[in-house]
């Protein structure tokens, strides 16, 4: 699903293609049988993260982006330096809830898969929302 999602940016050398392998790697993911869902959450942070800043990058009038992995950050700098909007409010817990799930992942932390899914649904909202942003501008 992501793979295709993001197929617009494959193999390309710059951050959307980095999303585009972290998408690729979601759908490995999504295919196995692995109980601990912290890999799933690391890719899916990092997807998100390089879609962020590819679109910082291409899309602010500064051309730049923060060193941030925050996404509800980076979704913040999005709506204040490009012409996305959004109801950021509405996307707030659950980007927050894929971060702290990504950090945890890199110190082995138990991650509460179920909470993580119910962040997964609501940002893949937000992820085309990007997409359909990334495409218009």
């Amino acid at each position: 699903m992501y793979g295709e999602l993001l197929k617009k940016f494959e193999n390309i050398e710059n951050l959307a293609g980095k999303a585009w392998q972290h998408g690729l790697n979601l759908d490995l993911i999504e295919q196995t049988k692995i109980k601990d869902c912290s890999m799933h959450c690391f890719h899916y942070q990092q997807m998100f993260e390089m879609l962020f800043k590819h679109l910082l990058q291409t899309k602010s009038k500064y051309g730049s982006y923060s060193h941030s992995h925050k996404l509800h950050k980076l979704l913040e700098e999005l709506i204040e330096y490009t012409n996305f909007r959004t109801n950021k409010s509405k996307y707030r817990m659950a980007l927050q809830v894929i971060t702290v799930c990504a950090e945890e992942y890199r110190y082995n932390f138990l991650i509460d898969c179920e909470a993580y899914q119910e962040s997964i649904e609501i940002s893949n909202e937000l992820l085309k929302e990007l997409l359909k942003f990334e495409v218009t501008t």
